[in-house]
């Protein structure tokens, strides 16, 4: 599954505010990394990470990596930092709209 251009769109606004609580820095993308995303998805649901890599192909595939291991979507990539969205397990505080 895959989230729609509305949801996007949505996500996107939502998360304009926010600041970067991940930040993956010069040991790429670690286990420790990994389980700390997991948790603050967990609290957050939508967060925005902080990529520090030189090239845009090791950004993508820095942020490709954690998304596939945390069962997140990809909602946006700006620069060096990207947002991505998860629902809690329990009591989703963001309700996407329809596809």
């Amino acid at each position: 599954m895959s989230l729609s251009n509305k949801q996007q769109r949505f996500l996107k606004s939502k998360a304009h505010h926010l600041k970067p609580l991940v930040i993956v820095g010069n040991h790429g993308v670690t286990d420790a990394l990994i389980d700390e995303t997991d948790i603050v998805l967990e609290t957050h649901e939508l967060i925005k990470i902080r990529v520090n890599a030189e090239t845009r192909e090791d950004r993508d595939r820095m942020l490709q990596h954690i998304i596939s291991a945390t069962g997140a979507f990809f909602v946006q990539m700006i620069g060096h930092v990207g947002i991505i969205y998860r629902a809690r397990k329990k009591n989703p505080a963001i309700h996407l709209p329809a596809a």
